[in-house]
């Protein structure tokens, strides 16, 4: 019998399971290097989007047989896992995530000089959002090499941050008398 992806079988793992993970692994790879511009950022932001379209798809497809309420209950059960409080309203924050990816993926490819003079404050407020989701995504509720790769994805984004807030031309000038 024919297999579309047999590696995925042979770790016990169903098509729809692989399809679901995978497809959201590589949507935060994608992202990672979308705001890590690599020289292809709105490349990489737009396919780290449409893989996580395709890891919503997957999910409800193989996981919540198209229900909203199957979702929510799943995410409570989640939610008691790990904090202790089974809460599945965080499913609405997810619903928020995909609008605020998909609007910005959008306003890059429709409007991009719109989108590269944004006002400081909303660059900031979407990558905290987005950022925060995925933190929690990847190092709070998941394990393994999920949360291994959110940890270094972390650690890889912050550091140029910090040595551009901690630079010697960053602080020129503020010295007094001059």
């Amino acid at each position: 019998m024919f297999r579309l992806f047999p590696a995925a079988y042979n770790i016990g793992m169903d098509l729809g399971d692989f399809l679901t993970r995978w497809t959201v692994r590589g949507a935060m790879v994608f992202y990672v290097f979308g705001l890590a511009s690599f020289g292809w950022r709105r490349a990489a932001w737009t396919a780290g989007c449409a893989l996580y379209l395709l890891h919503v798809i997957a999910a409800f497809a193989f996981f919540h047989n198209w229900s909203h309420d199957e979702a929510y209950a799943f995410t409570a059960e989640q939610s008691a896992a790990v904090a202790g409080l089974r809460w599945g309203g965080g499913l609405f924050v997810n619903y928020l995530f995909t609008v605020v990816w998909v609007g910005d993926v959008g306003w890059r490819w429709l409007l991009p000089a719109s989108h590269r003079n944004q006002p400081r404050w909303l660059t900031w407020t979407v990558h905290g959002f987005l950022g925060f989701i995925a933190f929690n995504a990847t190092v709070v509720f998941a394990s393994g090499f999920s949360r291994w790769f959110g940890i270094a994805a972390c650690v890889l984004l912050s550091v140029p941050r910090l040595r551009q807030n901690h630079s010697p031309q960053r602080h020129r000038g503020t010295e007094k008398g001059k």
